[in-house]
Parts: structure tokens; sequence; C-alpha cells
């Protein structure tokens, strides 16, 4: 694999791997988990409510819903919202910032864009207030050299003034630390003399790379999440223990990697997002068992729909994720786009009669009209479950059962008779549109990273992705979707088959042809044994070590870099010129011999390579029947540009070896699967479902 150097771990036997395993997702609505007994070959599931006010309750609910034993499970996996929310919300700890001289308003400036492109309009508060942003005199150039010597008198009166403030956490941010983090260092010291507790980051301890901005931003938002994502996981391992688990807790991060939750509140900012990131590792995982190693993944929930791109089993991480107007997260993050598209987006007519589905969203309350607690906006799911699509006895979170006939109701008043249809055509138009918004954010995505859809399968989850699935594969030409055991719990199963994961990046911004390359083999070997030495500290086994390497270069001139995955550990310059201009005439199909190229970033990732899971195991084989005509419980009238009558599966009797012609409808405990006319569905060993689109069949597959 290009970029990567792969060798068996020596520090683990491999004979003492994990037996029981539970990996625990916290999502917005519900607390998911799956438990691996790979000794009995059984696996247990739970959904449980989330208990937003301690997400910890929930944690427990779950493992006490799938009856878990805690003192004989050897590993729990955790994904939390924690800080995800806390960002979002602004549900911050108050944090001061101690930076250079003249400098405290950069969090502030930023890139100097707007919240709003067009018009004197828009809002933004950073996440720092300026009174609790501070200046010592220190400089230091942008080689690294001091210009000004760290005034330590000035540094302690800031510091008793944050305190002071009543300020629970603290920022550390100097100007050119990556070129010379001295100053911060000593600043770190100094600062351990006063304050009150553990919550200091430096910001080039967290991110060693240029661009103040990003970096300030990145600092303060690890240490205004820091309090509380210690205090959570502190409380958490707390309740575990009472209850008998004996192990560390290990909480996913948004790299899709898992650390060790001793040690997981010092990079807080690194579990932003690691929701999402989980679901992503999981379909790289089924992809690889499944050899379909190209995916796009689409993950449909009730509000939004998150979309990612894996290639070779390895999917695209970037550290240039901005999670909202001027909050850019420049730490390692898988690379998840998200369009506000899920199945709650309601569906209206707008005043210039054009029909319209989502942003907006009715949420979990009150919800879809179907949900029965109150509801009274179409949305995606209502016309799903108008449709035929969706079994109206099988569905979640219902609060009073609510008829077809008044939901019919609400789609003709509301929707039908502005445009001139019938409720059913005007449900049909929602799903087309929304289709093709999700179609579009998956096409983007794909684009952006220079890939062409069509080369890729479709990675189907989340509770309402495989209704979905076929249209918008359908929609941009891609081949094949595959659609997971669980799609609902697919987060869960992340969490379980994760690996130990460490990314590092250092600047060295310089042009190419003035690089000392011998320093840049050290900086590689630098990051290769700090990400050996942190996995070597986990109580995990692990199979094998495996590392990543690349460089973020650009042409002199140009603001924006572009990653390099790198084919040998200890490039050379010439090397590295030629990867660069490869990968630049991919990406834009522009050469551009006459411009010096810069070496801007070179970056490690250090990878622990867990035990292998067997995904057969989370359908129970007890369960399938000989035949796929056993598992037909049910016929319908679906609606497919016309009523169809079409056969209802139970996909837990699903044999292994099951083909199913389509028009057909697949239901199961966390999902619906819908097959469309001429397209064909097939179960592989893992008891995944792969469908082969109609225009596909015995085409060349993805």
């Amino acid at each position: 694999m290009n970029g990567s150097n792969a060798r068996p771990s020596s520090h683990t036997d491999t004979s003492a791997l994990d037996s029981l395993v539970a990996g625990v997702d916290v999502g917005g609505t519900f607390t998911d988990l799956v438990l691996f007994d790979a000794g009995a070959r059984k696996v247990r599931l739970a959904k449980t409510p989330t208990t937003l006010d301690n997400q910890a309750f929930g944690v427990l609910n779950a493992l006490h819903a799938a009856e878990t034993n805690l003192a004989a499970v050897d590993l729990i996996v955790h994904g939390t919202t924690t800080t995800t929310n806390a960002v979002l919300e602004r549900n911050l700890c108050k944090t001061g910032l101690v930076t250079t001289r003249g400098f405290r308003d950069i969090l502030e400036l930023g890139r100097r864009t707007r919240p709003q492109p067009y018009g004197m309009k828009g809002e933004f508060r950073p996440i720092i207030p300026r009174n609790l942003r501070l200046e010592v005199p220190e400089r230091l150039n942008a080689f690294g050299e001091e210009l000004v010597p760290l005034d330590e008198t000035a540094l302690r009166d800031a510091l008793k003034a944050l305190i002071d403030a009543g300020c629970e956490s603290l920022v550390i941010h100097f100007l050119h630390s990556y070129a010379n983090p001295a100053h911060e260092v000593r600043a770190g010291e100094i600062a351990a003399e006063i304050w009150p507790n553990e919550n200091i980051t430096l910001g080039h301890a967290l991110l060693s790379e240029s661009r103040e901005f990003e970096r300030g931003v990145t600092a303060a938002i690890n240490a205004s999440v820091q309090p509380l994502l210690r205090r959570y996981v502190e409380r958490l391992a707390d309740h575990l223990a009472r209850e008998g688990y004996r192990h560390d807790v290990l909480v996913m991060n948004g790299n899709g990697g898992m650390v060790s939750a001793r040690r997981v509140a010092r990079e807080a900012a690194k579990t932003v997002m690691s929701g999402p990131a989980s679901g992503v590792m999981a379909a790289a995982y089924t992809g690889r068992r499944a050899k379909i190693p190209n995916l796009l993944t689409y993950d449909m929930g009730g509000t939004s729909t998150d979309v990612a791109l894996i290639r070779g089993a390895e999917p695209a991480v970037s550290n240039e994720i901005e999670i909202e107007y001027a909050m850019p997260i420049h730490v390692p993050m898988v690379d998840v786009r998200t369009v506000g598209a899920g199945g709650g987006s309601i569906a209206r007519v707008t005043d210039a009669g054009l029909l319209q589905v989502g942003p907006e969203s009715a949420g979990s309350s009150p919800g879809p009209v179907c949900y029965g607690r109150g509801g009274t906006q179409p949305t995606i799911s209502d016309a799903n479950l108008l449709l035929g699509r969706m079994n109206p006895d099988k569905l979640n979170s219902v609060a009073n059962k609510i008829s077809l006939e008044d939901i019919e109701a609400i789609f003709s008043e509301k929707l039908g008779l502005p445009l001139g249809l019938s409720a059913n055509e005007a449900a049909a138009a929602v799903l087309r549109i929304a289709n093709a918004r999700m179609s579009d954010a998956v096409r983007m995505v794909s684009i952006s990273l220079g890939e062409d859809p069509r080369d890729f399968a479709l990675f189907a989850f989340g509770g309402a992705g495989p209704l979905h699935a076929t249209a918008i594969a359908r929609e941009l030409g891609v081949p094949r979707v595959l659609v997971p055991s669980r799609p609902g719990i697919t987060n869960a199963l992340g969490c379980v088959v994760a690996d130990l994961r460490h990314d590092f990046v250092n600047t060295v911004n310089r042009p190419l042809d003035a690089v000392d390359m011998d320093a840049v083999h050290a900086l590689f070997d630098q990051q290769s044994a700090e990400g050996r030495g942190l996995i070597d500290k986990e109580s995990v086994p692990i199979e094998e070590l495996k590392e990543i390497r690349s460089v973020d270069m650009q042409f002199i001139g140009q603001t924006h870099v572009l990653r390099v995955p790198l084919e040998t550990p200890r490039p050379s310059r010439e090397d590295l010129q030629d990867l660069f201009e490869k990968a630049y005439f991919s990406r834009f199909h522009v050469e551009l011999p006459e411009i010096r190229a810069s070496l801007v970033n070179v970056n490690t990732s250090v990878i622990g390579r867990r035990q292998e899971i067997d995904l057969s195991m989370l359908i129970d084989p007890a369960g399938r029947r000989e035949t796929p005509d056993q598992a037909v419980t049910d016929h319908r009238k679906v609606w497919f540009d016309g009523w169809t009558d079409t056969p209802i599966y139970w996909r837990d009797f699903l044999p292994l070896d099951a083909v199913i012609e389509g028009p057909a409808i697949v239901e199961q405990m966390d999902t619906t699967i819908v097959i469309e006319p001429g397209d064909v569905a097939a179960q592989d060993h893992d008891g995944n479902i792969i469908i082969t689109l109609a225009s596909e069949n015995g085409g060349e597959n993805a």
C-alpha cells in the first residue's frame, strides 16, 4: 500500500487477544451497543435512548439492555458526542488565552472572511472572548530565532488575572512556536506552577504547523472542551468500575483511531466529529472483507446525511476540517461532509411555487408526522411511509400511531394542491428532490478529492440510508450498493473494529530545493518513534503496526496545500518533486513546470491493527431459512413510478447465498432496504447485501 510500512507487532501476545469486546456509540437520539463474544461466536445488540444530561447513564443502560456482565468484558470502545455537541452548541468551559503581544485578535480576525458572503449581515463569536485573551512580551521569527525574550513576570501576571477571572482552562499560543517551541515550553512550565488544574494546552504540542489562526483556534477548542471531556470520561470509568469492569476504556477519535480514556482529554479536540468517523471506519473494514475497497459512504439519519470517500480500504483523512464558519480544527480527521437532508427534513412549497426539501428538519421532537408526536409538516420519512417503502407497524420512536389516511391528507393539503399533484405523486416528488440533493453531496465529495463516483460502490448505512441508496447510486452512475448487516448500528460497530491510531504533523515550510532532506527524514523518524511509543503504552493487543507517511506541498505563491502520499519511508528531493507534480496534475490537470515547489508539512500516521472480527456473527445464523422465498413475510403495494405488488423479506431469515431480484423490500430491526425493479441483490459470506443496479447487471464491478 502506498505510503505505508507494515510489520508484525512485538509488544503483544496475539494468543491473548480480546474475546469479549463492546462498542458503544452515543448519538443524538439513541445510544447503540454491539457486544462481540468471540469465544461463544455470539453478538448482542442494544439500542437505548441517549441520556443527554449525562451520556454515561445511556452507556450503562445499553450495557444493561444487552445483559452484559461487565466483569467478563475485555474491552469497551466508546464513541462520544460530548465534545462535538459542546462545540456546535457553544456549551464551552471558560477559557483564557496567553499570546504574543500584538496578536490577541488573531482568533477574531481569522482569514477576513464573512459569515454571509453577500450582504453586510451575519454574526461571529470567537471561541475565547477578547477580555480573556491576554498578551505578554515575547517574539520569535518564522525561522524560530528569538527576537524578544519571554517576559516571565508579565506571563505570571497574565496567568493570575485569568485565574481571578474564573477561567477553568488555559491556552498558551505564541507566534511561530511551530518553528521553535522554546517559549511555549517555558510558559507551560510556569503555568504548571500556578494554574489550579491540568487543563493547559500548548499550541505547538497539539498542532505543530504554521498558520497562527488555525493553530490558535484548534488549541482554543481543545482547551474549551478539555474539562468537559475529562469529567465525563472519569465519571464513566468510575461507573463502569463500580459495576465490575476491570480494564481501560478506549475513546474514538475523529481520525478513526482510538485512545485510552486516561489520555484522551489531553488532546480533546481530536474527539470532535468522532461519531461520523466511527461509521466510516466500519465501512472501510466491511469493504476490505467484502473485497470492495473503494467506497463512497452514505450515512442518512434523522436530520442530516454524512458522506465520505474510501480508497483502497483507507478513508480520506484531512487536517483542514472547518466544522462551522471560522472554526477550523486542524488535527487529522476522517474527511466527512454533511448535507442537511435526513428522514426528518421538511418538504414545503416556496412562495415561487417550487417544491423544496430541507434544510429545515422536524428533528426528533415533534419529528415527522408518522412519529405521532404532534408533527404536522410533511417529511422524507412520511413520504417513504406513504409510498409503501416503510412498514407503519415497525417504526421506532412512535408515540401515537398515525393512520396513512392522515398522512395522505397532509401531503395533499400542503404539497399536492399547490403543485397540482395527488398526495402520492407529491410524496414521490419529495423523494426525487431529496435524492437529487443527496446525490449532489456525494458527487461533490468525490469530485473535490479528484475521484469519479462511477469508480466506487455506495456503502449505505444509518437508519434511512438503505431506503434511498439505489436511487442515489443510479443518479451518480455508481454500479453497486453495499448494505452492511446492521446499518443502524454501524457507528457502534466502528468502535469495535477501530484500530489504535496517532497522527503527527510538523511544519517545514521551505522551498523544496532549499530543504535539508536529512532533517526531513529525522522528522519522520521522530514522528514514528513517538507514535510507536504511544501505542506501546496502551493495554490493547494488536496484530500489526503500520505507518502511513505523506507530505503537504504547494507551488510557491499558492495558498492551499495538496497532500501527497509517499511510496518510500525515506524519500529523496527528486521523489518529492516527482510525486507532487503527478498529484497536482491528477487533481487539476495542469502542469506548472516554471514554478518552484514548496514543502509545507511532513505527516506520519502510526496505526496499530487490532484483531480481526468475524462480521458474519452480526446476524444469528440460527434464524436463516433454506431459501429466499422462506424469508418472505408479506406482500404490499410499493410505489416505483406507480404502484407495484412487492414481496417483503425479513433480513434475518435470508440464507447467506440469497439472491433477490427487484422490486423487493428487505426489513430488519434497524432499517429498511429498497431494491428497485431490475436491480439484483445478493448476500456475501459476512451477510452484507450487495445490490447491482439494473444498468450494470452483467457489467464490470467497481
